[in-house]
């Protein structure tokens, strides 16, 4: 089966998100259990730090190849002008509702709070994705540039402004960070594999089924991964202080 999903979306896509979304779960409710100092576990290093980091890694190259899916479709019907309003306005929208987790952090975690985080940077990403769009395999080049830019970032100590870059005073503390160096680096990866596997914002490989049945919950969770990123901590801190007062 190749071409257009008849709903606009592609399960394989919303599957790949929505295991991103069950391992999100599962790291933050151990993180809040060793936090809150329910249970002791490693969550800085070893298994745990290398799962939030997959995690975190299948979203963002999956935000630059969703992009070009809905950028090629978005293309057929808008003018450049039209198009870049279109993005700038979801990027300002997602950056918004990081700002939301700003706030609420700042409130109920202050030693902690997020600065910039993941839905900070989709945001931004979502703004500049759109410039690279026309790029085929010089998408990789920049990739692996902004992922080496980063590791060169990281080891920058500067003032509190240039935090979305990846250059932070050495105090600095955060729940969740996620810099534009080196992360967008796997934007662009993404976008490559979307151009690639995905022309002109259509399946451009064979699927034989439209959906397996064991791939629906997953695809399910893919579909509504914002609203399940809002969600599941209140629900997480919710339990955990149903059990321990129990």
């Amino acid at each position: 089966m190749t071409g257009t999903a008849i709903s606009g979306r592609y399960w394989e896509i919303d599957a790949a998100r929505g295991i991103a979304v069950v391992t999100m779960i599962l790291f933050h409710a151990v993180f809040d259990l060793n936090y809150f100092g329910i249970v002791t576990v490693t969550v800085a290093t070893g298994f745990w730090r290398m799962l939030a980091y997959a995690t975190a890694s299948t979203f963002i190259f999956l935000v630059g190849l969703s992009l070009t899916i809905s950028y090629a479709r978005s293309s057929r019907r808008l003018d450049a002008q039209a198009l870049r309003r279109k993005y700038l306005k979801r990027g300002a929208t997602i950056f918004g509702y990081g700002l939301v987790v700003t706030a609420a952090t700042y409130l109920f975690l202050p030693s902690g709070y997020i600065v910039f985080g993941i839905l900070h940077f989709i945001g931004i990403a979502v703004i500049i994705a759109p410039f690279f769009i026309r790029f085929e395999e010089a998408n990789l080049l920049f990739g692996v540039a902004a992922l080496f830019a980063g590791y060169v970032t990281n080891a920058i100590t500067g003032p509190w402004p240039l935090l979305w870059l990846g250059i932070h005073p050495s105090s600095f503390t955060s729940l969740d960070y996620v810099p534009l160096l080196p992360w967008f680096g796997l934007v662009l990866f993404g976008i490559y594999f979307g151009k690639k596997f995905y022309p002109e914002g259509t399946r451009g490989f064979s699927v034989k089924i439209a959906e397996p049945g064991a791939a629906r919950p997953l695809a399910f969770l893919g579909r509504h991964s914002l609203f399940i990123y809002f969600l599941h901590q209140p629900i997480i801190l919710a339990a955990i202080f149903l059990l321990s007062n129990a």
